[in-house]
């Protein structure tokens, strides 16, 4: 079956702006214009752009989907199952998130206790669950199984306190490197303080700190496209501003 662009866009619920957008990517382009110069969408566009609304839903970039749908040894197939066990994961999230909520209802209302750390178990577990689906397999080839689960276990045992810290710190690491990227310098002062505010963050997943480590965890930032993008909302190049940094600072 073929759809104009209009079509298209009601069936899939995104805006004719949205196809546009695509086909300027190059991610997804009409199979053919028609006569009076409609855009016309076949078979094969649909179950693309069904490929890529998962991707989205999935919160991968643009450029990224790109890459993926473009690969040689890409598999439809594969990909489907993929998201599946995401989503699946995401739903399990969500339910953790809604019985986390219920509860605390229930405890305003004076029908059942509930302590801090209870409050605070979703939002834990989504941290946990989210590192492990985006990084897992690679931190657990590069670290080992029990390296992964101890630092799992170190998260979901955080306090009410101790995930306030996290926050405000993850903060103030990301605007201290924002401005010392600026500056230039992987050597200057602010730079180093954004080491040692990074050291400070790593310790907050690691039981064990070293500088071999360090380094080797912002090499990774570089080397992996999806740390790498993490940084460049930072600032692009911010990945490769810390490494350096952290050269200097293990020094």
């Amino acid at each position: 079956m073929e759809y104009t662009i209009n079509k298209l866009a009601k069936l899939a619920g995104i805006s004719t702006r949205t196809l546009r957008y695509y086909d300027e990517l190059g991610l997804l382009s009409p199979a053919r214009i028609s006569s009076n110069g409609y855009r016309i969408y076949g078979q094969k566009e649909v179950d693309r752009l069904q490929q890529i609304l998962f991707y989205r839903e999935l919160g991968v970039p643009l450029q990224k989907i790109k890459n993926i749908l473009a690969a040689e040894d890409f598999d439809a197939q594969a990909a489907l199952e993929s998201h599946l066990s995401a989503l699946l994961a995401k739903r399990k999230q969500l339910d953790l998130l809604i019985a986390n909520v219920e509860k605390t209802i229930k405890a305003a209302r004076g029908e059942v206790i509930m302590s801090d750390q209870e409050k605070f178990k979703g939002f834990l577990q989504k941290l946990v669950d989210d590192n492990e689906r985006q990084y897992g397999k690679e931190a657990r080839a590069k670290y080992g199984d029990e390296s992964v689960d101890s630092s799992n276990a170190k998260v979901l045992n955080m306090s009410k306190e101790q995930y306030s810290e996290l926050e405000k710190l993850t903060a103030e690491l990301n605007e201290t490197l924002k401005v010392a990227f600026e500056q230039g310098d992987p050597a200057s002062e602010l730079a180093q303080k954004a080491c040692e505010l990074h050291k400070k963050w790593l310790c907050f997943f690691w039981n064990e700190y070293s500088k071999e480590a360090h380094i080797g965890v912002t090499q990774m930032y570089v080397d992996d496209p999806r740390f790498t993008a993490y940084y460049d909302k930072i600032a692009v190049g911010c990945a490769a501003f810390l490494r350096d940094a952290v050269k200097i600072y293990c020094k």
